[in-house]
């Protein structure tokens, strides 16, 4: 029996350690809403709801990325009841040399794992999301939807009516 090919879920022949700015999302196993402490509909949903305690965790691991890999920095991000979106800069140095960096694949693993150790199983989807950007209009419009995502909850595309897990 053939096994269905999987498309690739990254570009071809791209190094992903390259200096530049990275669009990623990662999901939630079976997108439980873990991340909110409450998910329902609101018409006057909050810019920044209240974190679940896996929540605050992902939260706080998030913030310490740089800490563990200095090229790399935070530009902005989002916690979502089942899903995060990360804004991620592999920086140059001062002279414009890439510096040593790893890869966005090794990001995220170590933030998979970090969060997984700390909670104690994991609690995230086998894969992730990924786009690098490109150009300055490309970085304003993801900006501009990690800010409004939040408030257009139940129109994003990862939506799910899944009770919050005990946490």
């Amino acid at each position: 029996m053939e096994l269905p090919v999987r498309k690739p879920n990254r570009l071809p022949d791209f190094d992903y350690n390259t200096p530049g700015a990275y669009f990623i999302t990662i999901c939630t196993k079976d997108r439980k809403n873990l991340f909110w402490t409450d998910v329902g509909a609101s018409i006057a949903r909050p810019q920044n709801p209240p974190l679940s305690k896996y929540g605050a965790i992902v939260d706080a691991s998030i913030r310490e990325i740089p800490l563990h890999y200095p090229a790399v920095s935070v530009d902005h991000y989002v916690v979502m009841p089942n899903h995060i979106h990360l804004l991620l800069q592999i920086n140059t140095d001062e002279d414009g040399r890439a510096m040593l960096a790893p890869t966005i694949s090794r990001v995220v693993q170590q933030l998979k794992g970090i969060v997984t150790k700390q909670i104690g199983h994991s609690i995230w989807q086998k894969l992730f999301h990924d786009h690098v950007i490109r150009g300055e209009k490309d970085y304003l419009k993801i900006w501009e939807y990690i800010d409004n995502n939040p408030v257009k909850w139940e129109e994003d595309c990862f939506y799910t009516t899944t009770e919050e897990a005990e946490v």
